[in-house]
């Protein structure tokens, strides 16, 4: 019998498990481009890893960019806290 309910839960999990990359293969624009059908576990997962990395390499750049403008311009230290504060929204 605790074989059965074993079984059972490996099939919820494997279930739960491919719900959530079908999640994932839709939120990848990448992904969604000349497939028909599913992608392997694999490629969504490599793929969502890019993109992440990808996206936090685009917030640092911008994050770079805004503080050198934010260095260029003459600002009271309460503005400069009001733009942190908008930031951080």
């Amino acid at each position: 019998m605790s074989n059965q309910g074993s079984r059972a839960s490996n099939q919820i999990a494997y279930d739960e498990l491919n719900a959530l990359i079908s999640k994932l293969q839709a939120l990848m624009p990448q992904l969604n481009q000349g497939f028909n059908g599913r992608v392997s576990a694999t490629k969504v997962l490599n793929e969502t890893c890019s993109y992440i990395r990808r996206l936090q390499k685009e917030v640092d750049d911008l994050s770079e960019r805004l503080s050198q403008h934010l260095a260029s311009m003459d600002i009271t230290s309460f503005d400069a806290e009001i733009l942190r504060n908008l930031l951080h929204q």
